[in-house]
């Protein structure tokens, strides 16, 4: 059995159909702009396919795995557990599929509130799981996914531009992850149109 095949398999038992499409949608077009960036195709697939392992994981399933690990917590993490989902994601990589490869365990780790100085691949499954199709068909998601085509850095900048006005719009609370990924990317693309 393939690895894809056996990671399908672990989420048919352990998230809704609904994010298996989702993460379906992520995997395809993680593996476009894999191809457009010539990143390797295998380890944005892998990334893709296990970002959403811990997904729906109690809220107390993730904090003990992130204690256990230990992912470094803050009081926002600790309220909002749902946030470590994507580190812990990575955790599970490791342990039920015997992921080693610290790249794709950084993408994994980094789908959701991103981090400072990500490698391609984090940035290229960062920006799947906000763009893949599934999404939606808005014009500010239309744009992004065309800018996703065009440069990385200022496609995780003003896809964290998005995340961040939706935040604030519904109230939300704002990791400062989010502003660091988003200052981050903000330099990097200005450094790439100067360079």
């Amino acid at each position: 059995m393939s690895l894809r095949s056996q990671v399908l398999d672990w989420l048919s038992k352990n998230v809704p159909p609904a994010r298996v499409q989702h993460i379906l949608g992520v995997e395809q077009m993680a593996l476009r702009l894999a191809d457009h960036y010539q990143v390797d195709p295998c380890q944005a697939q892998t990334a893709a396919l296990m970002h959403d392992l811990a997904k729906y994981f109690p809220s107390q399933r993730l904090l003990e795995w992130a204690r256990a690990e230990p992912i470094p917590l803050d009081p926002i993490l600790e309220q909002y557990p749902h946030l470590i989902h994507a580190d812990v994601s990575a955790l599970v990589a490791r342990t039920e599929f015997g992921i080693e490869e610290a790249e794709i365990l950084q993408a994994i780790a980094h789908h959701t509130l991103g981090s400072p100085g990500m490698t391609s691949l984090s940035c290229i499954v960062f920006l799947a799981d906000t763009l893949e199709s599934g999404r939606g068909q808005t014009p500010e998601l239309n744009r992004l996914r065309q800018v996703s085509f065009e440069n990385l850095h200022r496609a995780v900048w003003q896809t964290c531009d998005y995340t961040l006005q939706y935040l604030i719009q519904t109230g939300r609370t704002i990791h400062p992850r989010v502003i660091s990924t988003r200052n981050w990317a903000l330099a990097m693309a200005r450094d790439d149109s100067h360079g």
